[in-house]
């Protein structure tokens, strides 16, 4: 993806950032739902102080502790600020106007998204999957959570959804493509898709010699290697929804871009408030990013990574960095059978499956 700097993205920097504080690391303004967690786990993998999914163990390499939920609740946070308090994009209230919706959550992590919407729509029926149950016990009564792999087949009706919804799972996916066309053969004519993610990469200068832009294409590079060379899984998955989403058939595309500054430091009240929540994304979930990916498959000593941690998370913090990054939200419409050519109605979608070591994770 190419670099912008905060003038080209139309980004004012605030003038008082240099002396900016938070009080307490603004802890008191953590987003958290309130919500006691599921317990009924009967095993994990426990590594370097965290806890790791049991079911299809390494195929994810986030942790699924305590720890990483509250920070899920953050990112969750930072998807509400970034779409104006809406947790969708995609034009779903009017057929919802008409009926209760079935709606699937792929990867839903602790289900904030899909609690939120099983309160918004309370007429329909939201399934929620992910690998590890740990969602909330106390959801609305028209959620049922299935823990299940995305990458498997799905065993859903064909053409039984009216909204299937993905966030936040590039790394985890061996092949995009493949998962695009259950997605299409699971959703209704007229129903829609939608998926978001956020880059891995910054506007940090890879060639530049300030410590900050040196410490985020260091990570950065390192991270999209991972995917590139060891798991198959790629990190670059923002910079494909698109063609993804036209590829398998959708139609009435849309891709909308944002960008989470990473720090409060612009001058605009919204993107301001959105480095805030942005900082603390970074700050409270790069241990859970790198802890697995380096610690397995780099080589790297937990004391390392943890050297590591500490240096970014300063960098983070450091007022005089204006560091940011890319999310999008693309969506389409899976058409109607009259509005299908001939030809891609009797061969269906293409797809093509991405090469890596299949087992890289789990090691």
């Amino acid at each position: 993806m190419s670099k912008m700097s905060p003038d080209e993205a139309n980004i004012a920097v605030d003038t008082a950032y240099s002396i900016y504080q938070e009080s307490e690391d603004d802890d008191s303004q953590s987003y958290t739902s309130g919500q006691s967690l599921a317990s009924n786990v009967t095993r994990y993998r426990y590594e370097n102080g965290r806890r790791y999914h049991a079911f299809r163990e390494g195929s994810y390499y986030g942790p699924n502790d305590e720890t990483y939920s509250t920070y899920e609740s953050i990112v969750h946070h930072l998807w509400l600020l970034t779409l104006n308090d809406k947790l969708f994009l995609a034009p779903i209230e009017e057929k919802a106007d008409e009926g209760g919706l079935k709606i699937l959550d792929v990867g839903t992590g602790t289900g904030l998204w899909a609690v939120d919407m099983a309160d918004f729509f309370p007429t329909s029926e939201i399934t929620a999957t992910d690998l590890s149950p740990t969602q909330s016990t106390t959801a609305p009564p028209n959620i049922r959570f299935e823990v299940d792999d995305a990458s498997s087949e799905w065993t859903y009706t064909p053409s039984s959804f009216d909204f299937v919804h993905i966030r936040g799972l590039t790394g985890c996916i061996r092949d995009w493509p493949y998962l695009y066309s259950q997605a299409y053969n699971h959703i209704k004519p007229g129903g829609y898709f939608e998926h978001l993610e956020f880059s891995i990469t910054t506007n940090a200068d890879p060639d530049s010699d300030k410590h900050s832009d040196k410490v985020f294409t260091a990570f950065s590079e390192s991270i999209l290697g991972v995917g590139d060379k060891h798991t198959g899984m790629t990190f670059r998955t923002i910079e494909f929804m698109k063609d993804y989403m036209v590829n398998a058939g959708f139609v009435d595309v849309v891709e909308k871009k944002f960008i989470w500054p990473i720090g409060p430091w612009p001058k605009d009240p919204h993107l301001k408030d959105l480095g805030r929540w942005g900082e603390r994304n970074w700050v409270d979930g790069v241990e859970g990013w790198v802890m697995a990916l380096y610690t397995r498959l780099l080589g790297w000593t937990y004391a390392q990574v943890q050297d590591f941690v500490k240096e970014f998370r300063a960098v983070i913090k450091d007022r005089k960095n204006h560091h940011y990054h890319e999310v999008r939200c693309v969506y389409g419409r899976k058409p109607f059978p009259h509005e299908i050519p001939a030809t891609t109605a009797t061969n269906g979608p293409e797809h093509e499956t991405q090469s890596g070591d299949a087992d890289a994770m789990s090691t």
